[in-house]
């Protein structure tokens, strides 16, 4: 057996006893009583954390960060040490690399060529993005320097090149790209996070901004004419503007400022159960939690809506479609993690050593990927 990563050694006894029954269950045909979502989480983290080291990098950091920041447990800090080493070292290169001419829109123009195609949302994301030169790499140097910034590793000692970088950034269209109506339509998640990438560097306030020209987007009046692809990407921009807005994870956000969101999923939930997917409406639900309002019947019925998706065969709540892969349902079981069992208080960080280095770490951009699965 392998070892077990992050020192699972004995499974939470509800869990073990719930699994007992299942196997009972199964042998006699008898009715099986539901798990508390509670022990759903369980499982999903027993399952997650026994083949952890079996996720690519981008997973892992994704998937223990976000636990770090439910439960501020150490155990989960080893990877993310991992990560902040290679993310000093590739910013390294990245800072280096801005001394060259022409080197931003050489890199654009890579990360253009490698981007998936696999679907038609990836297709016409790749086209718009083409569209908007060093765009991709900007947004992209953001995203890695304000994780920088989570860590306390954004610093002259650990960066000594970060005003090369920012001035970089701050040479950006990001009011044209955020607010253009071709972006938001296809891209209105990362709209949002961009949005706030930009504000937590420092480099520009256009929340306001971005805000509005999503409304006028997606106003009301428009929402029996979306298709099911827009609706979804309407309702995954909305939970990114409440989530970002949080640090991801890292502290509540105010109920009011996000009124407007929080008051239309509640008026539309009926219809995002039923044409959304699972990573989706549990943002929805994990949007209420952030904003403090706990016993929010929005948040009941999401975490329902779990529970029926939970597979308690596979110990993870599958993709739409039944598919079971560790890797590619990371983002939707992390997800259902926080929902199912959210904690009294989030954790900000975690804060790095200084002495964190990057020397010999692996640069690859495939480290440092963005989750744009939904």
């Amino acid at each position: 057996m392998r070892p077990r990563a992050f020192g699972y050694e004995v499974i939470y006894p509800a869990i073990r006893w719930s699994m007992l029954f299942l196997l009972f269950g199964l042998v006699a045909g008898c009715a099986l009583s539901p798990l508390s979502q509670q022990d759903i989480a369980a499982e999903i983290r027993a399952r997650y954390e026994t083949d952890f080291e079996t996720l690519p990098l981008a997973y892992q950091r994704h998937y223990a960060q976000r636990l770090y920041r439910l439960t501020g447990d150490e155990r989960y800090l080893p990877p993310l040490r991992e990560f902040g080493a290679r993310l000093v070292a590739s910013l390294t290169q990245e800072m280096a690399g801005l001394e060259l001419e022409g080197y931003a829109a050489s890199r654009a123009a890579g990360m253009l060529a490698r981007y998936p195609e696999r679907t038609a949302k990836q297709r016409r994301r790749k086209q718009m993005l083409g569209e908007w030169g060093e765009m991709l790499f900007a947004k992209h140097l953001a995203f890695r320097m304000n994780q920088a910034r989570f860590h306390g590793l954004l610093n002259d000692d650990q960066l000594p090149g970060i005003d090369r970088a920012m001035a970089y950034l701050d040479g950006q269209p990001y009011q044209d790209f955020l607010t253009a109506p071709e972006v938001i339509e296809v891209y209105a998640a990362q709209v949002a996070n961009l949005t706030y990438d930009l504000y937590g560097l420092g480099v520009a306030d256009l929340r306001d901004e971005a805000k509005a020209a999503f409304r006028t987007h997606y106003p009301p009046t428009r929402d029996a004419a979306l298709s099911k692809a827009s609706f979804r990407n309407k309702i995954y921009g909305m939970t990114h503007f409440v989530i970002a807005d949080s640090d991801y994870y890292q502290h509540p956000v105010s109920a009011e400022e996000h009124a407007w969101i929080l008051d239309y999923f509640d008026a539309q939930l009926a219809r995002i159960l039923a044409e959304t997917k699972e990573d989706i409406y549990t943002e929805v639900g994990i949007s209420f939690l952030l904003a403090g309002l706990v016993d929010h019947p929005v948040v009941a019925h999401t975490r329902q809506a779990l529970e029926r998706a939970y597979d308690p065969r596979a110990r993870m709540i599958p993709s739409e479609f039944g598919g079971t892969d560790l890797a590619r349902g990371e983002h939707r079981n992390v997800l259902a993690i926080m929902l199912l069992d959210w904690p009294g208080q989030l954790y900000a960080g975690p804060v790095l050593e200084r002495g964190v280095s990057g020397e010999g770490a692996c640069c690859s951009g495939q480290l440092f990927l963005e989750l744009e699965a939904l």
